[in-house]
């Protein structure tokens, strides 16, 4: 029934070689046979999962087989993007101190996930976050809402991804911007469509261990460069740094106490209800081994993080910021900040650590953008045609065939919004994309898993709302109304605007909750003590 993957789909490598043959300064030939093997590594292991996707189960979460220790590796995966990597270091590389947000924000909601929820999302769901939320509520509006809340926050994910993987194959291969969104969008439909989880998974974890070699190795000849002498590299780092002294103090990014305050909430929060995180926790066989999931990503991540804030990120400015090899004719950096650590890459390691860097950097970006098309179909297949439409008269063959339409369509759109985005900076857009799951996703899961007084109505209003004003607050908002669509002055001046969206949602869900006296109100309530009463 499920056919392995075409080996027609192996032309997309000669196309990459062809696009890399143009003369170009920035082609390197060792980053080009990393490049490959990367992908040629990734689709292998597709092929071979294709062989064993038998079933929707398989499809969505592994069927629920994958080790605590082995789905932590995956989560730290799905997590540690091209946000992580190339954007968060292009945030201190720009505003200084004020990137640790970025990096203190993971450690607490992997820590949220391992105390609060694991326990009750193994208990009301099956394959994903709409599982949960519609478990004691009346189903079909409520996966309505939640499938539209992951499309819109999954793909608004998807293109802070596809931003970064066609600025690094641009920067990598000398090819035009568009055409490498195209491959990538590409790659990414291939991974999914035919390997589904498990695929998503192994591609994860040879990721994962992939970016945490890479930024070790990246993080000890940064320090080489300097003797091992943390002081110079400071002393350095602080004498070239943009804004000065604000690269050791607060304030680069402008941001006041409520400004700050909206930024983390969304960053943790957001993380916490973002459907690709989440239904990592259905690909384990118990709650054990979610919780163990959990605590494996925080350390990894942790580690990751620390090295990016005490050495890369400094070393970046020290030895990128001014250095002409790496400026384009109007003294910006080539490809974009975002570039910043592949360029510390070669400075340090030479054109093979280059070459290794940036494969790491692709990697990175094709698997989390792998877990990410896989929530959103899942949305669709899942919770819109085979519950809400086909009313759970879709049989297993059908609704991974829908799965599969849905990828092709979804990898499309990814591709045309990461056109658009081009030259944005992807850790801002990480805030922006998390500002919709934590207005809209967290709330629900929050009341859902421990509010007994949650009823459909409260659940629909306040949720549609929180959905609504994220995206409101998003779109008329500098990264969208000025950045992208060139108006002078943005309608909602807030850069990030969690914060007001999350306040909108939970207290919309509390007021027609509590004030909802219909008989389906009722009914909410009763359920209610069934599902929470095992907890």
């Amino acid at each position: 029934m499920y056919k392995r993957l075409p080996i027609g789909l192996f032309t997309l490598v000669p196309a990459v070689v062809e696009a890399a043959d143009a003369p170009n300064e920035t082609t390197n030939t060792v980053a080009i046979f990393c490049f490959l093997a990367v992908i040629g590594i990734t689709v292998v292991i597709t092929y071979r999962a294709a062989g064993r996707t038998r079933s929707a189960s398989e499809f969505y979460v592994a069927g629920g087989q994958i080790s605590g220790t082995q789905n932590g590796i995956a989560l730290a995966g799905d997590f540690m993007s091209a946000a992580t990597m190339l954007g968060i270091t292009a945030i201190i590389f720009g505003s200084g101190f004020d990137g640790i947000i970025y990096l203190i924000a993971p450690s607490v909601a992997f820590a949220m996930m391992a105390l609060l929820m694991t326990d009750r999302l193994r208990a009301m769901g099956r394959y994903s976050f709409s599982d949960v939320v519609s478990a004691r509520l009346r189903a079909p509006p409520m996966r309505v809402l939640a499938a539209s809340a992951t499309l819109v926050s999954a793909i608004m994910y998807l293109v802070l991804q596809m931003v970064g993987a066609g600025a690094l194959v641009q920067v990598l291969f000398g090819i035009d911007y568009k055409l490498a969104v195209i491959l990538v969008g590409a790659l990414m439909v291939i991974y999914v469509a035919f390997g589904g989880m498990l695929a998503t998974t192994w591609v994860q974890i040879t990721k994962a261990l992939m970016l945490v070699s890479g930024i070790l190795v990246l993080a000890f000849l940064s320090l080489l460069a300097f003797g091992f002498d943390l002081e110079a590299l400071y002393a350095q780092a602080l004498a070239r740094h943009p804004k000065g002294e604000l690269f050791v103090r607060p304030g680069g990014l402008d941001l006041g106490f409520w400004g700050a305050l909206s930024l983390i909430c969304g960053l943790i929060f957001g993380l916490v209800g973002s459907p690709h995180i989440l239904m990592r926790f259905f690909t384990v066989p118990d709650a054990r081994s979610a919780r163990q999931s959990a605590l494996v990503a925080m350390i990894l991540v942790a580690v990751v993080n620390l090295l990016i804030l005490v050495i890369i990120a400094p070393a970046a400015i020290a030895l990128v910021t001014g250095n002409a090899q790496y400026l384009d004719e109007t003294g910006a950096v080539l490809g974009g900040a975002n570039m910043v650590s592949i360029h510390l890459s070669e400075i340090v390691g030479g054109s093979v650590f280059l070459g290794v860097m940036s494969a790491v950097a692709f990697a990175t970006i094709l698997a989390v953008v792998a877990g990410l098309t896989l929530a959103s179909a899942s949305a669709v297949s899942h919770d819109l045609w085979a519950n809400v439409i086909r009313r759970n008269q879709a049989g297993e063959g059908e609704e991974v065939l829908v799965s599969r339409i849905a990828t092709g369509f979804i990898g499309g759109l990814a591709i045309v919004l990461g056109i658009a985005f081009e030259g944005q900076n992807i850790a801002y857009l990480v805030a922006l994309a998390l500002t919709v799951a934590a207005s809209a996703n967290f709330p629900l899961l929050i009341y859902s898993m421990y509010w007994r007084g949650l009823t459909t109505r409260g659940a629909l209003v306040g949720g549609w709302l929180g959905l609504l004003s994220a995206v409101s607050f998003v779109v008329l908002g500098p990264a969208v109304w000025v950045n992208v669509l060139g108006f002078a002055e943005p309608v909602f001046p807030v850069s990030y605007p969690a914060l007001y969206s999350i306040v909108i949602a939970f207290a919309c869900i509390w007021l027609f909750s509590r004030f909802d006296r219909s008989a389906e109100g009722q009914k909410d309530r009763e359920r209610a003590r069934e599902y929470l009463g095992q907890f």
